[in-house]
């Protein structure tokens, strides 16, 4: 997929069960009115927005090479985002949220390449080119939080998610794409809007990912910074959401200082935020996400990790004192006082050591599973992985001697030992063994017809994590999305509208062509009378150089407003834009 757009070493470095999010964004597909749809809400944001947003917004503009004109072309994106340390790439709609954040941690930009209807002009549940191309991208030049989203990615990804997520987030997915789609029944619409809140409202304890994802919402999407009394726009739902950057601006919205406490607040995707928080700087943000961080199982391990693990039904990893990393669908836990003392994985299972697979530890060798013992051995206070080699010989830790190794807690490991790993501090990591039976109580775990036992070496588990630590380890090209976005439908009267659009905007471009603008405004008040759009763009054109033409656009706009009262706010500012560009020395 990479071999379809402009590369950079940035999206060179991404891994294959990322790329297959990624899809051409087929600049050709975008429509005149498509075109004009961007160009609008970026005039409109960059005149507002350069009040109220954050300094760096207009700063990032400049920088990532975003045009107020034209709908950003991915090839022209990461060859100047490239300059900052980023890249860019296109995908189709909502992607899971460990795959959106890990991208985040290649320095990758996420870009939902569609655009939203005309209809949806102020704000649309659905992540569009708006949203991405004009919201994140330009704050990504500002180092200091660049560096904050490519943390956050980095931490975000490891987030331990349960299955309850997943199914919010197809429903979440699917919602997104009906409300932005054309001539969606309303009840099938009502239908999936219950059905996200029956699954919002479950009475169901929030995983590791729903509190990560609630602080990236309230941050890199819905951000202020500043004080509450005097904030700064920076999230990207924010700065692309002509209606809601300035509602968010009212006391109708509630503004709270940004603390840890944002990670217990739920967010409804689909309607305008009824409140917001705000940072007082860059730098705190960062605060936070370490303090959320240091919560994780990623940095506490131990047997609430595991139980995170085995409750989210999906691929991840723990990590043992001495390095050794245990990778897949964890299914069992074995405790003794509060702490873990024995593991079970279902299924294929992969052994790591930093990130990178052991030889002979992959999936082939453990395809049914893998089961090991944690902790000190009884009545030993010197752990396994402390012994020094004469230590070992002095326990019979030894290759080629049988032994009976019981642990605290009553695992017992009983076989001959054929070989030992170690790590490159010289520690043991990994024991082998030949006709071995392993036992707990009464309980047998491992049987010697069951062939060669592995046993993996640690007093403690220091880390849990979802996701494999070696991503070469399992197949993870397996993402088939259950909807994709709806494209807009191609009747005679919409081509023939689009047309018009065309024709405008070639004007605009100093470019030839057979329709005058006074025949385009002919044709479109005769046959478009509820377009409002084009004509906002024709009697912007025609004040450059025929009045008499925006005399009568003008009284065509404020007939219009008569007709659809929603639009009225929208028109007006077209044509205040316009007029304040007028009277601008």
């Amino acid at each position: 997929m990479l071999d379809n757009i402009q590369s950079n070493e940035i999206l060179d470095r991404l891994p294959a069960h990322l790329q297959q999010y990624i899809k051409p964004q087929n600049y050709d597909d975008y429509s005149p009115i498509n075109q004009a749809v961007w160009r609008y809400v970026m005039r409109k944001n960059v005149d507002y927005l350069s009040k109220v947003a954050h300094d760096s917004y207009l700063e990032g503009l400049k920088k990532t090479g975003i045009s107020i004109d034209s709908i950003p072309n991915m090839y022209g994106m990461n060859r100047i985002l490239e300059e900052i340390g980023w890249a860019a790439v296109a995908v189709d709609g909502f992607i899971p949220p460990a795959a959106f954040m890990e991208f985040q941690a290649y320095n990758v930009l996420v870009i939902a390449s569609d655009i939203r209807q005309l209809e949806h002009i102020e704000y649309t549940p659905a992540p569009d080119i708006i949203h991405e191309g004009a919201g994140h991208a330009p704050i990504i030049a500002n180092p200091e939080y660049a560096e904050y989203l490519r943390r956050f990615g980095e931490i975000g990804c490891k987030a331990i998610s349960s299955s309850h997520d997943y199914e919010v987030y197809e429903a979440i997915r699917e919602l997104s794409i009906l409300k932005e789609a054309e001539d969606t029944p309303k009840e099938k619409i009502e239908a999936v809007e219950k059905r996200v809140d029956d699954l919002q409202n479950a009475d169901v304890k929030p995983s590791e990912m729903a509190q990560i994802r609630n602080l990236h919402w309230w941050t890199v999407e819905y951000g202020l910074i500043g004080t509450p009394e005097e904030p700064k726009i920076y999230g990207a739902g924010l700065l692309s959401s002509i209606g809601e950057s300035k509602s968010c601006m009212t006391d109708a919205v509630k503004k709270f200082p940004y603390t840890i406490e944002a990670a217990k607040k739920e967010f409804d995707i689909t309607k305008p935020q009824p409140q917001l928080f705000v940072t007082p700087d860059f730098a705190h943000l960062s605060l936070v996400l370490e303090e959320f961080a240091n919560k994780m199982a990623l940095r506490r391990g131990g047997l609430e990790g595991i139980q995170k693990l085995i409750d989210s039904k999906n691929l991840g990893t723990v990590e043992f004192s001495t390095g050794i990393q245990v990778s897949g669908n964890f299914s069992n836990v074995i405790e003794h006082e509060g702490k873990p003392i024995y593991i079970q994985t279902k299924g294929k299972t992969a052994l790591s050591y930093r990130e990178k697979e052991l030889v002979g530890h992959g999936i082939s060798t453990h395809p049914e599973g893998f089961g090991s013992p944690i902790g000190t051995l009884k009545g030993i206070n010197l752990a396994i992985e402390d012994m020094s080699p004469r230590d070992l010989r002095a326990y019979a830790i030894y290759e080629g001697e049988k032994v009976s190794l019981e642990f605290e807690g009553g695992v017992k490991v009983e076989g001959e030992i054929i070989t030992g790993t170690r790590n490159l501090q010289g520690k043991i990591i990994i024991i082998s063994f030949r006709n071995c039976t392993v036992t707990h109580n009464d309980e047998i775990l491992f049987q010697p017809e069951w062939g060669r036992y592995d046993m993996a070496v640690g007093k403690e588990i220091i880390s849990a994590f979802a996701g494999p630590a070696d991503h070469e380890s399992f197949d993870l090209i397996t993402h088939t999305p259950s909807t994709t976005t709806i494209k807009s439908k191609k009747t005679p009267e919409r081509e023939e509208l689009e047309s018009l659009y065309k024709s405008v905007r070639n004007i605009r471009n100093g470019e030839n062509t057979k329709f005058s603008l006074n025949a385009a405004f002919d044709i479109v008040k005769k046959h478009h009378p509820k377009d409002w759009l084009l004509s906002v763009e024709i009697y912007e054109l025609a004040t450059e150089n025929d009045q008499k033409l925006a005399e009568e656009v003008k009284n065509r706009l404020l007939e219009i407003k008569k007709d659809r009262p929603e639009v009225v706010h929208l028109i007006d500012d077209g044509i205040e834009m316009t007029e304040s560009k007028m009277v601008t020395p």
